[in-house]
């Protein structure tokens, strides 16, 4: 009886036994997801109380801001002024009208503001990287993007993202198009979809800095120097160029195929017209290797020891 008993005991715990562990495995995966939203909350809060201290911080020379945010706006407005100068001269660049342009420029300027002003310290990694200040970074209980992101908030940006807008708004008001519903929700979702891709490319251009040490110049290129490129027409470049920045780099989702759609104007390349609604989901999609080169990027970081 007592070996009957024994041998019973042990059906039971190998009938039990997988039971348990794939409860066990499933309590654990909700644990890491609940630590994985818990993780994200933290760095939102996080982000949140550090540029509330940048803004307060700013918002004591309140003179010194309003200056400041003019300047950075009249500064970014000259590359329109040149624009406008150069249509004194012609009458269309690439086959694009004045006001078509002022609304590539426009949406490309206040995305690219958005991103900077949200995420754009993210180049000064490289050198925290060599002074060693990120290590004082990893020791807090803040998520480091979130910290890297936040630090010194510069809130004068908005100069840049108000000169975009005013610029895109003067194109739209001008523009001779036929708006309809989806031409109307696309202009905003231009403007959003258009910094999240930016933004993605910025966390990427960061993350190489754990590899190169400093990169600044070259995530810089992509950011402000695509910027420059998107402000014209797609139809001044060579084919090639306008299918690297579609396929490989997919900064023409920022502004060049949407407004191409709002314009009516046929894509340079022959893509089907739905392409013109993927922005958002081109961004999401450009954000996950960013943010996993980011994780690799902090996981193989080595103190200076400074």
């Amino acid at each position: 009886m007592a070996e009957a008993g024994v041998e019973a005991e042990a059906v039971a715990g190998a009938v039990a036994g997988p039971r348990f562990r794939a409860g066990g495995f499933a309590g654990d995966g909700a644990v890491a997801q609940e630590a994985r939203r818990g993780r994200v909350r933290e760095g939102l809060r996080g982000y949140r109380l550090i540029v509330g201290m940048w803004i307060r911080s700013t918002m004591t020379y309140r003179t010194s801001f309003v200056l400041t945010t003019v300047g950075h706006a009249a500064i970014t407005l000259l590359d329109f002024v040149a624009i406008y100068i150069m249509f004194s001269h012609v009458d269309a660049l690439g086959g694009f009208t004045l006001p078509e342009i002022a609304l590539l420029y426009g949406s490309c300027s206040a995305s690219l503001g958005l991103a900077d002003m949200l995420l754009g310290n993210t180049d000064r990694i490289g050198a925290r990287i060599r002074d060693g200040s990120l290590d004082t970074m990893l020791v807090r209980p803040v998520p480091v993007l979130a910290q890297v992101a936040a630090d010194r908030f510069a809130l004068r940006r908005l100069g840049r993202i108000g000169q975009g807008l005013g610029v895109m708004g003067w194109a739209v008001w001008t523009l001779d198009v036929e708006w309809t519903a989806g031409k109307v929700l696309l202009v905003p979702v231009m403007v959003l979809a258009g910094a999240a891709i930016f933004a993605a490319v910025m966390v990427t251009g960061a993350a190489f800095q754990f590899v190169s040490g400093d990169a600044a110049e070259v995530q810089n290129s992509f950011t402000y120097g695509g910027c420059t490129m998107l402000q014209y027409p797609p139809t001044v470049f060579a084919q090639d160029l306008v299918r690297g920045v579609t396929f490989i780099v997919p900064l023409a989702f920022v502004n060049w195929l949407p407004a191409l759609h709002v314009l009516g104007r046929p894509d340079p390349l022959g893509l089907p017209g739905w392409v013109a609604f993927l922005s958002p989901l081109v961004a999401f999609v450009v954000f996950l290797p960013a943010s996993l080169a980011w994780r690799a990027g902090v996981r193989s970081y080595r103190s200076t020891g400074s």
